[in-house]
């Protein structure tokens, strides 16, 4: 079994041997085929790329990465009790209900094992879109109006409840990440497009639909890391021409040639300070920790909505970390190491003086 908070510090202090760091995550490919599963089931996994790009980064603070696979993968050296690592570094997004982000990091908490980033609890509020909206609100951050239906409950929803909005309005998987679940025809103009969406929700991903205002703003993501938590600088995310959803969420859908896109907004000062403390405000509400990338989007004022929060952000090296490495004019290896110490200092596997 694997080191305990308070005990991998003082063994450290003695020893020339490094840390072994175990890495667990879902590679592209690894899902076992399923004809009734949706095109993109798999999207939240990740490349090997990521995890290579993972392993630089272990490699960089003078320890060592230890492959240890998914969460299922975990469940025998669990039981076993020979899972001979320092601490882990968790990507995992499983596959299956609202609780999978939470399957490794419960495991590897039975087992005694430091894990960075947040924890089960958190990870499985923040996959589901409408309770995480409802955190964030009540600490004073602005979010769209939403309602969450499944076909069945349409006809008396749409009689008591109304729409959460004027169409067009925008509908998505309540619990799902990487954009699954959203083509170009989530969003609806009209009624029956609405039943369309909602009844293939219900259908491909057998979970509630998540029905809010389609926001005409520019979108940004804001990447925040450390302890105390910080933001790195405020990126935009380009935007499909024609339909103006994010351009990330439809590269499945790409046409041949590609799509058009844009990125409308200007990142004045004030509107990235304004984007950083709400982003801030969300990561503390939801009690995440060491990383976290806060998605916000302008409605036609210019005020920007929280969409969603995730504690399980890539790493791959063409993600967003990567291009903030880039605007840091740092290797990756080096900015993920940084934010892999701050996280063992935190869980007490380092001491408080190492860090960078």
């Amino acid at each position: 079994m694997g080191s305990v908070p308070g005990k991998a510090t003082q063994s450290e202090e003695g020893r020339s041997a490094p840390l072994r760091i175990g890495l667990v995550y879902d590679l592209l490919g690894s899902l076992p085929p399923d004809p009734d599963a949706p095109p993109d089931a798999d999207a939240e996994f990740e490349p090997l790329q990521t995890v290579e790009a993972l392993e630089a980064a272990i490699r960089e603070i003078g320890a060592r990465p230890v492959r240890l696979g998914s969460a299922r993968d975990l469940l025998g050296p669990v039981a076993a009790g020979d899972l001979a690592v320092d601490a882990v570094w968790n990507i995992a997004e499983s596959s299956g209900s609202r609780n999978r982000e939470a399957w490794a990091p419960v495991l590897l908490e039975m087992a005694g094992i430091p894990t960075l980033g947040s924890d089960p609890l958190t990870l499985s509020l923040t996959l589901d879109k409408a309770w995480a909206k409802d955190v964030v609100a009540a600490a004073g951050v602005r979010v769209p109006d939403q309602r969450s239906w499944r076909p069945e409950d349409l006809d008396r929803a749409l009689e008591s409840d109304g729409l959460p909005g004027p169409y067009p309005l925008f509908v998505k998987p309540r619990w799902e990440g990487t954009a699954k679940g959203i083509q170009p025809g989530s969003k609806v103009a009209d009624e029956a497009a609405l039943r369309r969406e909602v009844t293939r929700i219900a259908r491909d991903y057998d979970q509630p639909a998540l029905v809010e205002p389609f926001l005409p703003g520019a979108e940004y993501t804001v990447a925040v890391i450390g302890t105390p938590p910080r933001c790195l600088p405020v990126l935009q995310r380009a935007l499909e021409r024609e339909s103006g959803i994010g351009l990330h969420a439809l590269e499945r859908h790409a046409p041949p040639g590609g799509h058009e896109h844009e990125t409308p907004g200007a990142l004045d000062p004030e509107l990235e300070a304004t984007l950083a403390a709400q982003a801030l405000r969300a990561f503390e509400a939801l009690a995440c920790l060491d990383f976290a990338r806060v998605d916000f989007r302008l409605d036609a004022d210019g005020t920007p909505h929280f969409l969603e929060i995730n504690p399980l952000p890539t790493f791959a090296p063409d993600g967003s970390f990567g291009v903030h490495a880039e605007l840091l004019g740092v290797p990756l290896a080096r900015l993920l190491g940084d934010v892999l110490r701050e996280g063992l200092i935190r869980l007490g596997v380092l001491p408080a003086e190492a860090k960078a």
